[in-house]
């Protein structure tokens, strides 16, 4: 004798359901955002001044956690998903072992083969990830758990020299390579005709 199996409706079953329906609107809204990239990124920067602004206020000691996290995702947000610096040291490996030379992949030179430039961290999760830290950061400004005394120069400091030294060799290493992680420009529009 089998009895269809259906899912019993138990407790948790309507807070399941209205967890569902969170996510679904969750998902819509930032759908429908997804287009206004200035507006996003508007958005995100106020947030942002919001937070400095209740830092200022509540004389907190939070935002050096916040901007070193913010530092990660812009470095992530700059550097290629393809980095050519490790596709070199695999070719140099693999001559080291022994590998063939003459078996090289198609084209045979870099400048043979048009290559764009695609990101380690695309611009919408660099912006969902920065919204989500600065909301979580001035979340925890209301509580004074979150606010552990530090001596503020030396973080400041820290942080500085950390920005110098990661965004001077990853500019070294654009010019290495010869990258641009921004379309800086025009966009040239085809078969569009100006009377």
């Amino acid at each position: 004798m089998m009895e269809s199996e259906q899912p019993s409706s138990g407790p948790l079953e309507p807070v399941m359901q209205h967890i569902a329906r969170l996510r679904r609107q969750y998902q819509q809204t930032l759908d429908r955002i997804t287009p206004f990239g200035m507006y996003r990124w508007l958005g995100t920067a106020g947030l942002l001044g919001i937070f400095l602004l209740r830092i200022v206020l509540s004389e907190g000691w939070y935002i050096d956690a916040h901007a070193i996290y913010l530092l990660n995702l812009l470095l992530a947000f700059l550097q290629p998903k393809f980095d050519p610096s490790l596709q070199d040291d695999l070719m140099a490996d693999e001559i080291e072992e022994g590998g063939d030379e003459g078996r090289s992949s198609l084209p045979s030179t870099r400048d043979d083969e048009f290559r764009p430039f695609v990101r380690r961290l695309p611009e919408w999760q660099f912006w969902l990830s920065a919204t989500r830290a600065t909301l979580i950061a001035l979340f925890c400004t209301v509580s004074e758990v979150f606010d552990v005394p530090v001596y503020w120069p030396i973080l400041v400091m820290y942080f500085c020299v950390l920005f110098f030294l990661t965004m001077r060799r990853q500019i070294q290493h654009m010019i290495k390579y010869k990258y641009i992680p921004f379309d800086i420009g025009r966009k040239a529009r085809y078969g569009t005709h100006k009377s």
